[in-house]
Formats: structure tokens, sequence, C-alpha cells
């Protein structure tokens, strides 16, 4: 292909994604949401591109990307079902509420059977009211929590009112159980995890956390950020 014509394609395509795309990206782990974003938007060459909802830098799996004229949508697909599978352990606590953080020994209650975590997860299905975790991007008097957290400053946070449509538990091995959550938006799974925890009186923290959809798009169908790259780069 020759240099005008490369750059021809390249400027369908800029057009093609200023006139509004939907991208179905596996996050990778370690990354932030924006970090995906800004991957994007270099790769495509636009400037307004956005994410339908956070994922935690440790949490891997879909992750909305808008282009152009469909970051308008942003709000309708935050308000999808989501689902998530969360691979959590008992009989310790972490202050992040998953293994990035300080992790701390609690009294393990070895005797947790199956059917304990079952009955503690059902207790979380319905309209529930949820603390944020201080090490999240919500925005207090103008600061985020985590700048705060990371300061060793802990403040009370007002509870919000979310929708977990279900919870499966996938798999029980003490002290490792797995399980699978549909909820709403504005959903912590790592509050929900750690008050699991509680509930059981022995603890617990994230140590894995896929979200598998978001509405009708599915893990199975998202692309890596390298497979994307080779089918979008500008060079």
């Amino acid at each position: 292909m020759n240099v005008n014509l490369n750059h021809a394609v390249l400027q369908e395509k800029r057009i093609d994604f200023e006139n509004g795309k939907i991208i179905n990206i596996n996050k990778p782990e370690g990354w932030t949401s924006f970090d995906v974003v800004k991957k994007i938007r270099n790769a495509i060459g636009i400037k307004k591109v956005g994410h339908a909802g956070t994922l935690d830098p440790l949490a891997t799996g879909v992750l909305l990307i808008c282009t152009g004229k469909a970051t308008k949508k942003v709000e309708s697909f935050m308000g999808m079902r989501k689902v998530y599978v969360a691979d959590a352990k008992l009989g310790k606590v972490s202050d992040t509420y998953d293994r990035t953080g300080k992790i701390t020994e609690v009294e393990t209650y070895s005797n947790i059977r199956r059917e304990d975590v079952e009955m503690v997860c059902s207790r979380f299905v319905g309209e529930i009211e949820q603390i944020p975790p201080m090490f999240s991007a919500i925005k207090v008097k103008g600061q985020r929590l985590y700048h705060l957290a990371r300061q060793g400053i802990n403040i009370e946070r007002k509870p919000r009112h979310v929708h977990v449509y279900n919870i499966k538990l996938l798999h029980f091995d003490f002290p490792f159980f797995k399980i699978e959550v549909t909820c709403g938006k504005g959903t912590y799974i790592r509050s929900l995890v750690h008050d699991i925890g509680q509930k059981l009186s022995s603890g617990a923290y994230i140590v894995d956390l896929v979200r598998t959809k978001i509405g009708k798009y599915d893990l199975k169908e998202a692309l890596t950020v390298p497979e994307f790259m080779k089918l979008n780069l500008r060079d």
C-alpha cells in the first residue's frame, strides 16, 4: 500500500471512530481504565474517547470504550446489568479489600461450610446499602478517597443503595471461594466480598476479579489491547 492510500485508509478509520464506535476491550491486570482510554485514543487519533464503567487496576475483563459521538451513550451503558466473577479468601482482611492492600490476619473459622457461604451471600441479594471502600475514586469535598486513604486518613462514607440481582457460589474450598455476581450500577464487588467476610465472622478479601459482561457485551467477544492495536494501528 502506498503512502497516499495508507493515509486515506487511516483518515476513513478516523472518521468512522468520530461517528461513534463501541469497543469491547478485555482490560489487562495492572492497567487503570484510563490507561486503556489513552492507549486507544492514541491509536485511533481522535480526542473524544471515554469508558463506560471503571475497573480497578487489579481487575480484568469487559471495559467498554466509547469513541466520538458514542461517548453520549456512556451513561446508558453504565446503567446496564454487569456480571463479575470474584475469587476471594477468608480468614484475612485487606485495607483495600483486595490482595493489593495491607493484609491482616483475623481469627479464622475453619469450620465454615459451603452452606454457610451460600446463606450469607443470599442476604446480599436485592437492594442493599453498601459503604464504598476508602480506596475508591469517589470524591468527598473535592478529594478522591484513595488520595486520603494513601495518607492514612479514614473518613466516614455515606452508604449507597445498590442492587444485586444474583450471587452464585461457583466454588468453595476453605479458605477460598469463587462467586459470580450480577449487579446494577455503582456496586463495589470489593465491598461486597468484604461484607460477606464480616458476616461470616472471618474476614474476606478479593484475590482476583473479572468483569464478564456489561449488558449484551460479553468477555468472550472482547479484544485484548494488542489485538485492537493490530487491527487499528495508525502507523
